[in-house]
């Protein structure tokens, strides 16, 4: 029986989120025993607090939304949230110099981060924000994450112009040739797409913490073990 609710990386990143809703959101992960509760960054020590002893692991996100800080700020960033125990990492990419067609140094902003979440056993995920690439420029940049050492793709942010779709879904399955997990995120609020993009062959689903109910309820509708 499928257990959808280990798919699920529930998101909690809305900045204007106050902690009273940060702890609230955490509990309604915990409740569901998602796979990870993603949060802000300032909300590690919190989150950690929280899911300690639970089925649900911490991860946090990394230069997000925008991707497009310096490398070695990123790698001061994710040299900080391992040692502050995050089990994954989602990072942004700067898909402006996907956009560009800089290739080498688009690898190397991901090798900054990998270098060290590979020594701390941190799960790192690059996000691409799909939305604003073309299908040559999704396969390339799969192509870019798996040489750089990460372990997951990611289509989206949330915050950009658009979601997961089934064409750059595709296009990433396609190119990573099961050499690097796929992780849908953006638009995914129901056990209906969510099961549709697992069928695909996706390893991970980004929700955000809301959907979470609706997306395991309607599993459990279709079975009373999928949760």
């Amino acid at each position: 029986m499928l257990k959808i609710n280990r798919y699920l990386d529930a998101a909690i990143l809305k900045p204007e989120t106050t902690r009273k809703e940060t702890i609230a959101a955490i509990n309604e992960c915990l409740k569901y025993k998602t796979m990870t509760t993603c949060v802000r960054p300032c909300d590690i020590e919190l989150a950690k607090s929280m899911c300690r002893g639970t089925d649900t692991l911490v991860c946090c996100v990394l230069n997000f939304p925008h991707g497009n800080d310096s490398s070695d700020a990123k790698q001061a960033e994710a040299e900080i949230y391992a040692k502050k125990g995050v089990a994954e990492i989602d990072m942004v990419a700067n898909f402006a110099l996907a956009k560009s067609a800089e290739w080498k140094l688009y690898e190397e902003d991901i090798r900054a981060v990998s270098s060290v979440t590979k020594k701390a056993g941190v799960v790192l995920k690059v996000i691409f924000e799909t939305c604003y690439l073309s299908v040559d420029e999704i396969r390339l940049c799969t192509k870019a994450a798996i040489s750089a050492d990460a372990d997951f793709i990611k289509t989206s942010t949330g915050f950009g112009t658009g979601g997961a779709t089934d064409e750059a879904v595709k296009a990433m399955l396609e190119a990573s040739s099961g050499r690097i997990k796929v992780k849908p995120s953006g638009g995914i609020r129901d056990f209906a797409r969510a099961k549709n993009l697992i069928d695909m062959g996706c390893h991970r689903l980004g929700v955000n913490f809301s959907s979470v109910a609706a997306i395991c309820y309607g599993g459990k509708a279709a079975g009373s073990d999928a949760y």
